[in-house]
């Protein structure tokens, strides 16, 4: 071989070992215009340098950045998942159950007033001190001294002819007369002391009344069974005033049990009749509640429907019991109770109308749904992602959305995301925003090494 002809083999040689070691060099920008969709080899591998050469979909965080963002990271599982309807509705009291009205039974002039509104009192305690102003009263207390003396007078009579009786002295007959007289006078107190303890005397006022203490002034007290518990929620008579026996003189409420009144249209009846048959559970969501502050509300079930339709709103009402919790509160020795709920506050209901699922591959079974906070899920034109975390890594997955709620998101079960995967539940938009900065940086090649090239 000539050493022209050697010289120019070596040449070639060495112009195409150039060629292909640029071509390697540069493929990142080259291998995706000649093959679309296919990657460069080695994206997802970082190099010696200790930088991250990931693709679009994957940001690569420092543990600070993590700690900037306060991102909460988890494992999911699927759960059953209702679709839901939001109907308003309000907390009311329950009629029967929370209020009671305290009257008068006798007539009289409001002398104390021992308990105002917002004290709290137990039944049997003193609310009001009324003086006696019925004849009626009056009368009956000295018909029962009356009985009381004859019955004395009888009774004594009768112990006198059981002893003459006894001795042989007197016959049995006049015993007999005797004993029914003792009977008819205690008859008559009986029913006495009976009136006076229906009038609202106390049975040492009863007592007293019989002996021929002649009672001026009675005590109305708080009804109810031994120990339950009421607010005076307001008075309904002065001090000083005259009042008839049936007038009510204070309203005592006790909102231990109350009701959710739900306001439903004609349409959304199927759907609450589907919920009292099937004994589907209602969330409610209640204004004005700081969270944290109390512990979660249990689901409601629907009591019954109402069969009268408002003419104005076009509504009908529907009632779900609710158990009220209080926090007490003592000042100055009396004590106050804070009430969760109270009546009047406004209430959103979540009536269940379909179970979401996706199909299994032979379509036998139904595979239960992902339920994600808002906020672990981001949208991107048609396409919506959830982040992974794999060490430093988050990787952007795409994910299939069943169902949107203010609050949280249904994300089907097709194998995008799995149980296995630590899931980012929160930051998911600032996550995004963090992986387009990263690849914008890198100069679109999806990198960043921090070194000039």
């Amino acid at each position: 071989m000539s050493i022209r002809r050697w010289l120019a083999t070596a040449g070639a040689v060495a112009l195409a070992s150039a060629g292909a070691f640029a071509a390697y060099r540069h493929q990142d920008r080259w291998v995706p215009h000649l093959f679309p969709g296919t990657s460069a080899p080695g994206d997802a591998v970082p190099e010696p340098d200790g930088h991250d050469h990931g693709g679009a979909d994957r940001v690569k965080l420092s543990p600070q950045a993590q700690k900037n963002l306060g991102l909460l990271v988890d494992t999911i599982e699927p759960r059953e998942y209702w679709r839901t309807i939001a109907i308003p509705g309000s907390v009311v009291d329950r009629p029967g159950e929370s209020d009671r009205s305290v009257p008068s039974r006798v007539a009289g002039i409001v002398a104390e007033i021992l308990a105002k509104p917002g004290d709290t009192v137990k039944a049997g305690d003193a609310l009001f001190v009324l003086h006696l102003a019925s004849e009626y009263l009056q009368g009956t207390q000295t018909d029962l001294v009356k009985s009381a003396r004859e019955l004395e007078i009888a009774t004594a009579r009768r112990d006198r002819v059981a002893e003459a009786v006894k001795k042989g002295t007197q016959s049995g007959t006049a015993l007999i007369d005797e004993e029914s007289q003792v009977k008819r006078f205690t008859t008559q107190v009986q029913a006495y002391r009976r009136q006076l303890a229906l009038f609202g005397f106390t049975a040492e006022q009863v007592d007293r009344a019989e002996k021929g203490e002649i009672v001026t002034q009675v005590t109305v007290s708080a009804p109810g069974s031994p120990g339950q518990v009421f607010e005076v929620q307001d008075l309904k008579a002065s001090l000083g005033e005259s009042v008839p026996a049936g007038q009510s003189l204070s309203t005592l409420a006790n909102h231990q049990k109350l009701y959710v009144e739900g306001r439903a249209f004609k349409t959304e009846a199927e759907a609450l009749a589907r919920a009292i048959r099937d004994r589907l559970p209602i969330r409610a969501e209640f204004a004005d509640e700081t969270p944290g502050a109390w512990k979660p509300q249990e689901p409601l079930a629907i009591r019954h429907l109402s069969n009268q339709v408002d003419p104005v709103t076009r509504t009908f009402a529907f009632y779900l019991p609710l158990e009220n919790e209080p926090k007490m509160i003592e000042r100055d020795g009396a004590r106050h109770f804070l009430w969760r709920y109270r009546p009047g506050q406004r209430v959103r209901l979540r009536v269940p109308v379909e179970k979401l699922s996706t199909p299994s591959q032979d379509g036998a079974t139904a595979i239960l749904p992902f339920v994600l906070p808002a906020d672990g899920v981001v949208r991107e034109g048609a396409e919506t992602y959830v982040f992974v975390q794999s060490g430093d890594i988050f990787l952007r997955k795409p994910v299939h959305v069943l169902h949107e709620e203010r609050d949280e998101v249904v994300v089907a079960n097709d194998g995008s995301v799995s149980e296995a995967d630590f899931v980012v539940l929160n930051r998911a938009a600032a996550l995004n925003r963090a992986l387009k900065a990263s690849a914008a940086e890198g100069g679109g090649h999806g990198h960043d090494h921090g070194h000039e090239h």
